[in-house]
């Protein structure tokens, strides 16, 4: 199942989802929905309690509703159960609770979103600063990573021109771009920052933003110039491109005196974007 995953907000509740591309429908976290509409500490239990209690619906779960990876509070990726908009419809008619209805026109709200930026990929624009900006990055750094991701899709929409696969060939391009210019591995990068599973990019700072986005688009640019017919020569290319940004982040450096590379992650106080605290 090709999905993305994310949170969504219930009455400042947090509900894990899930965004099947391929049957377009979202699948909702069954633990997180029960725990939004009872409000039980532990909506684990009160799941399991409610599968004993009726056995109809115990069933209908077990036979309908599927393990979908989602990521933990710890942010670890972990498969839970999960359902969507039909499933959810039928659990939330066993839970007494006076938050059915709003939460049904919820799941209705959300879903014409995701159909309403599939038609306007700007509202997906809007909808991801709206979701920064609830996180309390800047809104200097907000337009930063919206143009990240911008340059980011070109570039991987010149790979697959290229036929450079998505998944592992892509990862490996991109470490390769990253190496060059920062000095370390995707992994290496994330560790320095305390991260795990966390986005990279979601925790540079402004600079290593830009940094990281003139190595894309300059990637991008070399490839189009030299039209690599190999993943070689994408790699190549990729090379290429990370040594304009690591020549523009020594002269940087240089002229600063401090490092361009910083340990602040977005939990370190959401310092995203106060680059004078970076070091």
């Amino acid at each position: 199942m090709k999905q993305e995953t994310g949170i969504k907000l219930f009455e400042s509740r947090r509900v894990r989802t899930a965004w099947n591309e391929d049957t377009e429908e979202w699948y909702f976290s069954v633990v997180d929905v029960v725990g939004a509409l009872t409000d039980s500490v532990n909506p684990t239990d009160y799941l399991k309690k409610l599968r004993k209690r009726d056995e109809l619906l115990g069933e209908f779960i077990g036979t309908n509703c599927p393990q979908v990876e989602m990521i933990t509070e710890t942010g670890k990726v972990r498969k839970t159960l999960a359902a969507n908009t039909e499933q959810l419809f039928r659990l939330i008619q066993s839970i007494p609770s006076p938050k059915a209805e709003p939460f049904k026109l919820w799941i209705a709200q959300v879903a014409k979103e995701r159909l309403d930026q599939i038609q306007d990929p700007e509202l997906s624009i809007n909808q991801a600063m709206t979701d920064y900006k609830r996180l309390g990055y800047s809104d200097n750094w907000i337009n930063q990573r919206l143009k990240s991701i911008e340059i980011r899709k070109e570039l991987t929409d010149e790979w697959k021109k290229r036929g450079v696969e998505e998944g592992q060939q892509f990862a490996t391009l991109t470490d390769i771009i990253t190496k060059t210019w920062s000095g370390k591995s995707t992994k290496e990068y994330k560790q320095y920052k305390g991260l795990k599973k966390e986005n990279l990019r979601d925790n540079m700072t402004n600079t290593e933003l830009v940094l990281n986005m003139l190595a894309e688009l300059s990637t991008k640019q070399i490839s189009e110039n030299s039209n690599p017919e190999t993943f070689a020569d994408s790699a190549n290319a990729a090379v290429q491109g990370g040594e304009i940004a690591r020549n523009a982040r020594k002269e940087l450096e240089l002229k600063t005196g401090k490092s361009a590379i910083s340990s602040l992650n977005a939990k370190s106080g959401m310092m995203i974007g106060k680059e004078k605290n970076e070091n």
